[in-house]
C-alpha cells in the first residue's frame, strides 16, 4: 500500500505552531515510507475564507520545507484540490444517500438549537441533535418547502451501534451511536461542511494516514459512519495531542506562540522551527540539528505521545541558536536582511559576521552590533557605566597609550596593561570591553579590535577616561 497523507487546512488565518506540526508530521511519516504527501485548500466556509490566507499558508508552507506531490500548483490525478471546486463530487454523494434514505431535511434554526443545547447541558446531557425534524411526515416537509425554508440535510445515525477503531496515536477508540446526534452533512446553502467533504475527499484522494489534532477525535466515529454506508475506503486515524503553554491551557500568544509568519518577520530559521516540532509531542531518538531529510528518517507513529504536548520558548531558542551557529557566513549575511547589508562598510562584512555570529539569535541582535561598530558613540547603561567608573581613569590613560603603541594589535595591548596596571582577568577585560561597546558581554574583543579600528578605540577610550575622572572627582570632594 502507498503511503498518502495530507494537510488540509481552511484558509481562514495564518498557519500557527499547532496547524504546522500536523502538516510537518504528516510530511515526514510520508517521506519516511516513500509517499506522497497532498495539501488540499478547505475553503467551502465562504464567508470567512480569504485567497491571501491560501497564498500565506502556501508560502509558509515551501518556507518550513514543507512540499506536496499534490495540491495547488503541483496538479495529480486526484484533484482539483480546493474543495469550492468539488461540488460536483459531492452532489453524487448526497444524492446516494438521499436514495438510500439515510438523510433528511433539517428546518430548525440556530435559535432553536442554541436553545435546546443549553437546556441539555443544564440537565447534565452531553448536547446533540434531538431528532426533531427526522419524525416529520412527507406532507409537513413539503409544507414548509413551499413556504420557502430552506434545510440543511441531516444524516440519519443509526442506533444501538459501536463506532471502533484503532487510531495510531490514542489506541482502541470505541463510541456508542446513540451518543452522536444526527449531524449535518448538507448546510442550507448547498454547501458542504467539514465533516462530510473531509471525509469524502480523504476516500477519493486515496490517504491512507490522516494526522491531525484530537479536537477532531469527536469527528472520527462520523466520519466513519458516512464513509462504510458509501462503501469508501477508511483512512488509518491518527490523533495529535494539543500543544498547551505553561499553565495548560491551549497554547496562545500569551505563551509566546506566534504564526509561521510573525516567526519568519522576526528572522526564525525554518529549520529551527522544524526540528523543533518534530520533537513536540515527538520522542526523536537524536539530539542532533537535522535537515527535513534526516527527520524523516527518524519519525515514528509509536513515538508519538498521548499527553498534551508543552510548548516550551527556552527549546525553540536552542534549536534557533544551534541554526544559527550551523550557518555558513553568506548565509549569515543573507539571513540578515538589507537593513544591516547597507548598514556594514562592504570590506567589513565578512569580519562583522565572523565576529557577531556567536551573539546572534535574530537579525535585530546584529543591528545592535552595527550600531556599536559603525556609528561614533555608543551608549553605556548603568550597569557597564559602573564598571567604567570602577575601572578609574588611569586605566584608560594607560590603554589609549596602549593604543597608540600597538594600534589594533589587542594581544600586545592587553599585555601591556597588564604589566602597567597590574591587573588581569574581569579587571582587564570588562572595563575595556564596556568602553569600547558599550556591553559587558560579546564578541571576541580582538575582532571587536580590528571592527572599530585604532581611531575609534581611542575615541571612546578618551569618553570612558572622562566618566571615570568624573566618578573619581565626585569621590574626591
Amino acid at each position: 500500500m502507498t503511503v498518502r497523507t495530507r494537510f488540509s487546512p481552511s484558509p481562514t488565518g495564518m498557519i500557527h505552531l499547532g496547524n504546522a506540526r500536523a502538516a510537518l508530521f504528516s510530511d515526514l511519516y510520508a517521506a519516511k515510507h516513500d509517499g506522497h504527501f497532498i495539501l488540499r485548500i478547505e475553503d467551502t466556509d465562504v464567508s470567512r475564507s480569504e485567497i491571501q490566507f491560501v497564498e500565506s499558508l502556501q508560502e509558509d508552507l515551501h518556507w518550513l520545507q514543507i512540499n506536496w506531490q499534490e495540491g495547488p500548483g503541483v496538479e495529480g490525478q486526484h484533484g482539483p484540490y480546493w474543495q469550492s471546486q468539488r461540488q460536483e463530487i459531492y452532489g453524487k454523494y448526497y444524492k446516494i444517500l438521499e436514495e438510500k434514505k439515510l438523510i433528511y431535511p433539517c428546518f430548525c434554526t440556530d435559535q432553536e438549537l442554541n436553545l435546546a443545547r443549553k437546556l441539555q447541558l443544564s440537565r447534565g446531557q452531553a448536547p446533540r441533535y434531538s431528532g426533531t425534524c427526522r419524525k416529520l411526515t412527507e406532507a409537513e416537509i413539503a409544507k414548509r418547502l413551499s413556504e420557502g425554508q430552506k434545510p440543511a440535510w441531516r444524516f440519519s445515525v443509526p442506533a444501538h451501534q459501536t463506532i471502533e477503531f484503532t487510531d495510531t496515536v490514542k489506541g482502541l477508540q470505541q463510541f456508542k451511536s446513540d451518543d452522536i446526534g444526527d449531524f449535518i452533512v448538507r448546510r442550507a446553502d448547498g454547501t458542504a461542511p467539514f465533516i462530510f467533504c473531509n471525509a469524502i475527499d480523504d476516500a477519493m484522494m486515496e490517504i491512507s494516514h490522516v494526522l491531525r489534532g484530537e479536537d477532531h477525535l469527536a469527528n472520527t466515529p462520523r466520519q466513519i459512519m458516512l464513509l462504510t454506508i458509501l462503501n469508501l475506503s477508511i483512512p488509518k486515524y491518527g490523533h495529535l495531542s494539543l500543544i498547551v503553554g505553561d499553565d495548560g491551557s491551549p497554547l496562545s500568544k500569551r505563551h509566546g506562540s506566534f504564526s509561521v509568519h510573525e516567526m519568519r518577520a522576526k528572522g526564525f530559521l525554518p529549520i529551527a522551527i522544524i526540528n523543533y516540532l518534530a520533537r513536540l509531542g515527538h520522542t526523536c531518538d537524536t539530539q542532533e540539528l537535522l535537515p527535513f531529510a534526516e527527520l524523516a528518517k527518524h519519525f515514528q507513529l509509536d513515538k508519538l505521545s498521548r499527553s498534551p504536548a508543552r510548548f516550551d520558548p527556552v527549546q525553540l531558542m536552542y534549536w534557533q541558536k544551534l541554526a544559527v551557529q550551523s550557518l555558513d557566513i553568506p548565509a549569515v549575511w543573507r539571513w540578515l536582511g538589507e537593513t544591516i547589508q547597507n548598514t556594514v562598510p562592504e570590506n567589513m562584512r565578512q569580519l562583522f559576521a565572523e565576529t557577531i555570529k556567536a551573539n546572534l539569535e535574530f537579525p535585530e541582535d546584529a543591528a545592535i552590533w552595527a550600531k556599536i561598530f559603525f556609528h561614533e558613540n555608543v551608549q553605556l547603561d548603568e550597569m557597564e557605566a559602573d564598571i567604567v567608573r570602577e575601572a578609574g581613569e588611569q586605566f584608560f590613560v594607560e590603554a589609549e597609550l596602549a593604543v597608540d603603541k600597538f594600534g589594533m594589535d589587542l594581544p600586545a595591548i592587553l599585555a601591556e596593561m597588564k604589566q602597567t596596571l597590574g591587573v588581569q582577568g574581569k579587571k582587564l577585560f570588562m572595563p575595556l570591553r564596556a568602553a569600547l561597546t558599550g556591553k559587558a558581554h560579546g564578541p571576541e574583543l580582538a575582532q571587536i579590535a580590528h571592527l572599530l579600528g585604532a581611531k575609534k578605540m581611542k575615541h571612546r577610550l578618551s569618553r570612558a577616561f572622562k566618566l571615570a575622572s568624573i566618578q573619581q572627582a565626585s569621590g574626591t570632594e
